[in-house]
């Protein structure tokens, strides 16, 4: 049996913690405040099996109901939580309105319809999860870990159950701050999985700025499509670790506007609002409707 087939069970509601059945995951129909077409999962993890459960929100386009036969590239975003529903973010009411930036541009034509995956964080293991190499003092390192729930256990649960588009140009992988950082490292580790990368005020700063040794070890150089940016208000130190690293990109191939594209957002700051304002934009350049 595929081990994946036992780790997932439909969530009740977003403060219930649901049981793992054994076989086929279990529909439960959502609670009455729920947010249309947001389904959610717990996914118990044998790559990193505490907790015992971790959130899982899936929300559908509108055609995926109005085009049974038709398939749909999948958007993995990490801090699930604070994408959807402000009931789950960490500051009360402060989301990225994810679903509402994806529904607006699909309804412009701006964007093809695109399912978003968001996969909640851990809370107190969040920054072991999302950091791929080991800070001298601050520990962390467990992002491969993290890589392999993803690639191993929650996109074959995800493709599976859903119509999906399982290609690596159909793939999308995003988040802000550590998130950021994890989703570039997970890219350039996997770009026969992931093919579009949301990097989105990365945590450049992490383990001495490993990451830019990631990137330049990329040979030869991976097939990513990048949305990379930062606020202005973020940091002196950040917004130069960001430039230096668009700038690196470049020198090593991409090219802006085709497969890169950078953002330097004046006065923003490292919060969800800031992050919600850029995330249309980010959605346009990884998912145009072309």
């Amino acid at each position: 049996m595929n081990p994946t087939a036992q780790s997932f069970a439909r969530e009740p509601a977003p403060t219930i913690a649901a049981p793992l059945w054994p076989e086929n995951p279990l529909r439960i129909p959502d609670d009455a405040d729920a947010i249309p077409r947001l389904e959610t999962w717990h996914l118990h993890s044998q790559a990193l099996p505490d907790p015992g459960y971790r959130p899982i929100l899936v929300y559908l386009p509108e055609q995926y109901y109005s085009e049974p036969h038709r398939r749909f590239p999948v958007f993995y975003l990490h801090d699930g939580q604070n994408l959807f529903d402000g009931r789950t973010s960490y500051v009360a009411g402060r989301t990225w309105q994810a679903h509402t930036a994806a529904d607006n541009l699909n309804a412009a034509g701006e964007i093809e319809p695109v399912i978003l995956v968001g996969i909640a964080n851990t809370g107190t293991r969040r920054m072991a999860e999302y950091t791929p190499t080991r800070d001298p003092k601050m520990g962390g390192g467990e992002g491969r870990k993290y890589g392999r729930l993803l690639i191993d256990e929650l996109k074959p649960f995800i493709d599976r159950t859903y119509r999906t588009r399982t290609g690596p140009h159909d793939t999308g992988l995003g988040g802000s701050s550590l998130g950021g950082l994890i989703s570039l490292f997970l890219g350039l580790e996997h770009p026969s999985v992931f093919g579009k990368l949301a990097v989105m005020s990365p945590s450049i700063w992490w383990d001495h700025r490993s990451i830019l040794n990631s990137v330049n070890q990329a040979h030869p150089r991976p097939d990513l499509r990048i949305w990379l940016d930062m606020g202005t208000a973020e940091g002196a130190r950040h917004v130069r670790d960001t430039d230096h690293l668009h700038r690196l990109l470049l020198r090593l191939g991409w090219q802006e506007g085709k497969d890169l594209a950078y953002t330097e957002a004046p006065g923003a700051v490292h919060d969800e609002a800031a992050w919600a304002q850029r995330f249309p934009n980010a959605l346009r350049f990884l998912f145009p409707n072309d």
